[in-house]
């Protein structure tokens, strides 16, 4: 009969070990020798199973049982814990109910709020804080009064918390040329600049890779000789809108490579609509702030169209501008609100007309007739950043603020802004607490001014005189907190700050100027001693010997041609010094011109014997009716008339 097999399992409560035989009888044997029996009591238990098992499951043993100590509890100290807790609660819950009901009260209540009752750790603080604030001013009594930076800091620090921080500490002046910068654009990255002018150029700043020189990376005219009107970069900065003088405008790329180019209408079509493109001039332009592959352009045809990048050859979308007589408006000015779902243009007529980009676009959504005086040009038209207030900028020398909401009659109006381009621009901060525009000077005055008004009260925050110089354009760029002003010099102003503004005119401050080597070929002198003479160089001598041997040789020192005098030369002649076959020309026939000058009759009866002798023009005509010729009588002086003459005169 073969062995019986038994396998440990472990530990069971108060058992010390549990075994199974091969007849499925378990049995648990007890720490202190004993057995209890599941079921048939089994008494063999052999090491060598074990061993198995534990060869098998790869550890030895269970350990062994250890009893955790019994753990006393004080009842009485727990339910004192449990009501103390419960006291805390209670009186945090009648806080909270208390003041509450002041807080109430005192809404109900019409003045001032009565200063709250002084309890013994509100008087403890105070008390505390007084003695710090007088350390405090004892301790600047001790040490030197603050200087005006200091002064200037803290106004600063005010003025960040009002909102109204202008970054205007320092300036950089980037040169375009001598005529008016007539457009601006920074791209939404901050990292390209670009500017247009009257004179049809356009040119492009690198921030990043532009030195202390200031210069432009690349001038391109796209728009033969048409001024640049306006510019704007794409929502991703990839592609450049222009808008010029011509009534097409121009899409180029980030290197002012041309992409695309609206098409042109008809100008026969009376219907605006049936025309694939503008007829007349553009006057301004808009990229959608949302979509990258539309853009906004009006005309003074009277339109707005939308376009798309990828198919300029027909536009997307036209609006008509209209007069309150129902006749043809012209556009000033156009743009997109800040989501695009407004399109606004301002007109000729005064009027701002806006249609919604979701609906047809049939009838204006707002209209606002009389915004402006009526014959003046609008030149700008911006939608602030919460999207509930319009600015326009008048000919009428004046800023207004509308609201889209109400636009019956405007929030804020502003005068005395005089103004001689009809390019001139209003922005917001990136805040939108401030407006800014830039004006034109008088005669008399000494320079434009930018000009920075308050968004709530429209009265003047801050003013920057650019001396001897329209302010034509303005812009204040959100990323790089940046002012960016265009004037009528051809100069463009940044102004910045060093520690609110970020990179920028500051990335290129810090570069040294590039300095380009020139290129120079040294010419090397090769010395052979034994070479023959017609190869053998010269010695080198010194500059004046060359010069004066360059000098003598004509071809070297660019010597003209000398006057010829009595012999000709070289195939010139040494009359007048033309060439050999002018001369026999001027010269043929000379000598038998000077014979006829004497008597023409004589010159011409010269040739009769010849005629006789060979007739073929006259002879055969009168050879029937006149056969024998008849001649008039020979008078020696040919003033004289003849007397059958003189017989018929009497």
């Amino acid at each position: 009969m073969p062995p019986k097999k038994a396998i440990a399992f472990g530990k069971i409560g108060s058992f010390g070990q549990l075994s199974i035989s091969s007849n499925s009888q378990v049995s648990a044997k007890r720490e202190d020798g004993g057995f209890g029996k599941f079921g048939k009591a089994d008494e063999e238990f052999s090491a060598e199973p074990t061993a198995d098992v534990e060869r098998t499951m790869g550890f030895q043993g269970f350990g062994k049982n250890k009893v955790a100590p019994i753990k006393n509890f004080d009842l009485e100290s727990l339910v004192e814990q449990s009501k103390q807790v419960a006291r805390e609660r209670n009186t945090l819950k009648v806080n909270e109910m208390v003041n509450s009901i002041e807080v109430e009260a005192a809404e109900d209540v019409i003045g001032p709020i009565p200063p709250p009752q002084a309890t013994e750790s509100s008087v403890k603080e105070s008390e505390e804080g007084k003695v710090s604030s007088a350390q405090k001013k004892s301790s600047k009594m001790n040490t030197k009064t603050p200087s005006d930076d200091e002064d200037v800091d803290s106004s600063d620090s005010d003025d960040d918390e009002t909102g109204t921080y202008i970054p205007a500490a320092l300036e950089v002046n980037l040169n375009h040329g001598t005529k008016p910068v007539s457009a601006l654009s920074v791209d939404h990255s901050g990292a390209r600049l670009i500017s247009g002018s009257v004179d049809y150029d356009v040119k492009l700043w690198d921030f990043a890779g532009m030195s202390s020189s200031l210069q432009s990376f690349r001038t391109i005219r796209p728009c033969e000789s048409h001024p640049i009107l306006d510019l704007h970069y794409s929502i991703t900065g990839d592609a450049i809108l222009i808008i010029s003088g011509s009534a097409q405008a121009k899409v180029v790329d980030r290197d002012g490579y041309e992409k695309a180019e609206c098409v042109k209408g008809d100008q026969y079509i009376t219907d605006m609509a049936r025309t694939k493109g503008h007829i007349a001039s553009l006057v301004g332009g808009s990229w959608h702030p949302r979509d990258k592959q539309e853009f906004l352009t009006c005309s003074q045809d009277g339109t707005c169209r939308i376009w798309n990048v990828d198919d300029v050859k027909q536009h997307k979308g036209i609006m008509k501008s209209r007069s309150q007589s129902g006749l043809r408006a012209a556009p000033t000015s156009c743009n997109y609100s800040r989501d695009g779902n407004l399109i606004a243009c301002a007109c000729n007529d005064g009027s701002i007309q806006m249609w919604d980009h979701r609906r047809m676009f049939v009838n204006t959504s707002v209209l606002i007739r009389n915004a402006h005086q009526s014959g003046t040009e609008t030149s700008s038209i911006v939608f602030a950043y919460d999207g509930r207030n319009v600015a326009t900028r008048g000919g009428d020398s004046t800023l207004k603020l509308w609201d889209i909401r109400q636009p019956k009659s405007p929030v804020h109006s502003v005068g005395d802004l005089f103004s001689r381009f009809s390019m001139t621009n209003c922005a917001f901060s990136p805040n939108d607490q401030l407006l800014l525009t830039g004006t034109s000077f008088l005669k008399g005055e000494s320079g434009g001014k930018v000009v920075f008004l308050d968004r709530n009260t429209f009265e003047r925050v801050h003013e920057i005189d650019v001396p001897k110089a329209h302010v034509v354009r303005t812009l204040w760029h959100p990323k790089l907190n940046q002012i960016i002003v265009g004037a009528g010099d051809g100069n463009i102003h940044l102004y910045y700050d060093t520690a609110k503004s970020h990179n920028g005119a500051k990335l290129c401050l810090g570069k040294p100027k590039k300095i380009r080597p020139h290129e120079m070929m040294s010419t090397v002198r090769v010395i052979t001693p034994h070479a023959l003479p017609m190869f053998r160089e010269d010695k080198p001598r010194s500059t004046r010997r060359a010069m004066e041997k360059a000098r003598k040789d004509p071809l070297l020192s660019k010597q003209p041609d000398l006057p010829i005098g009595n012999k000709g030369s070289g195939g010139r002649v040494a009359t007048s010094g033309s060439t050999l076959s002018s001369y026999i020309v001027r010269n043929l026939g000379i000598a038998s011109r000077i014979e006829d000058e004497g008597n023409p009759r004589e010159a011409i009866l010269r040739h009769a014997s010849a005629a006789a002798a060979n007739p073929y023009w006259v002879s055969p005509a009168y050879s029937k009716t006149q056969p024998k010729p008849i001649w008039a009588p020979e008078n020696n002086d040919g003033d004289e008339e003849p007397d059958a003459k003189k017989g018929k005169l009497n």
